[in-house]
């Protein structure tokens, strides 16, 4: 009976690689399906392990027989913040946007025509054009509403992505106690101790990692202003302020933010123009090699170089998306690192 067993186990081996590669394949694929979602569930857990410790900090009011808020009401509270900060920022920022816009296409034939004249003096342009001439000889691109229409549906499923991701973080929020209690319930009762120091130092981690966004985006709206102040661009404290949003979004955000500055200086004079141009680049080099890395490694307490490496491998792997969570990423993997590590498991 013994030979039988050992002809046999072979061929369950086999039965078993075989089966098992089945399963990985059919996982991966699902997994590969499932991206998108499983994307917006992981920035809705950051942000909601991000925001704990804020809305435990509000839940406890001050005062001994002060009585605790119900934690829906304290996330509602930060929900409301945001919104009203938001609310807030639109409206220092339509109105001056809205008159510069006016002012610039008031001022368009007048910066048309010394373009003009600055190229038919060059002879790059045989004669000056009128608006009309000018747009009905401007080249018609043949996909240019499919372009348009797959702008818009970005647009759309942007917004119903941000709702998602907040509806998701506030169940989250609410829920936060029963569900590290049943993540802690997979682990050995010796472990659970072990385990929810862990947990308890990725959440210092995140919060962590959104303080120093917030402090970046304070660096560089401070900066912003000075600068554009000092360049004499106006609405700089608008300008200012763009920036500073801008500043949340890695990689595209800044280049965006910049655009405005550089129309309201353009209205100025195009000198002006190219002076906030430069100004924009050396700023996001700054930002980008110095800023970042620092004001990460002091607040995250991952090094410099990690959070460089995440930032470029997190934005090659998916863009932005991946440049946004590359750092606190990386600061769950340190201490996952840490635990699992040699000199961890020898302890």
């Amino acid at each position: 009976m013994g030979v039988d067993v050992r002809s046999d186990n072979p061929r369950a081996l086999i039965r078993y690689a075989l089966v098992g590669l089945v399963l990985t394949f059919f996982l991966t694929w699902a997994l590969y399906l499932l991206r998108d979602a499983l994307l917006l569930i992981y920035i809705s857990t950051l942000i909601a392990i991000g925001l704990s410790p804020i809305v435990t900090a509000i839940e406890r009011r001050p005062g001994r027989r002060a009585r605790r808020l119900p934690r829906w009401i304290a996330i509602l509270i930060i929900y409301l913040g945001l919104i009203g900060a938001v609310v807030g920022m639109a409206v220092l920022l339509v109105p001056p946007l809205v008159e510069q816009a006016r002012g610039l296409w008031a001022a368009f034939p007048e910066i048309l025509h010394k373009a003009q004249v600055w190229l038919v003096e060059r002879g790059l342009l045989s004669r000056e054009l009128t608006v009309s001439e000018a747009v009905q000889q401007a080249p018609v691109d043949t996909d240019a509403v499919g372009t348009v229409i797959a702008a818009i549906f970005a647009v759309v499923g942007g917004v119903f992505g941000l709702l998602t991701v907040l509806i998701v973080t506030f169940y989250l929020l609410v829920d936060a106690d029963s569900i590290v209690r049943t993540f802690l319930r997979l682990f050995p009762r010796s472990e659970q101790s072990r385990v929810h120091d862990a947990c308890r130092r990725v959440t210092t981690k995140v919060s962590a990692w959104l303080g120093g966004q917030l402090l970046l985006a304070a660096i560089i709206g401070s900066t912003a202003a000075l600068g554009l102040w000092l360049m004499g661009v106006p609405y700089f404290y608008v300008l200012a302020l763009v920036a500073a949003i801008g500043e949340i979004i890695p990689v595209i955000g800044p280049l965006i933010a910049a655009i405005p500055a550089i129309i309201v200086a353009f209205t100025v004079s195009p000198a002006l123009a190219l002076g906030v141009a430069v100004f924009f680049v050396v700023q996001q080099q700054v930002e980008n090699h110095v800023l970042v890395p620092k004001v990460m490694e002091r607040q995250v307490g991952v090094s410099a170089v990690v959070v460089i490496l995440a930032l470029l491998l997190g934005g090659s792997l998916l863009g932005i998306a991946g440049a946004i969570l590359a750092v606190p990423t990386a600061a769950i993997l340190q201490v996952l690192f840490e635990e699992l590590g040699p000199e961890a498991t020898s302890d």
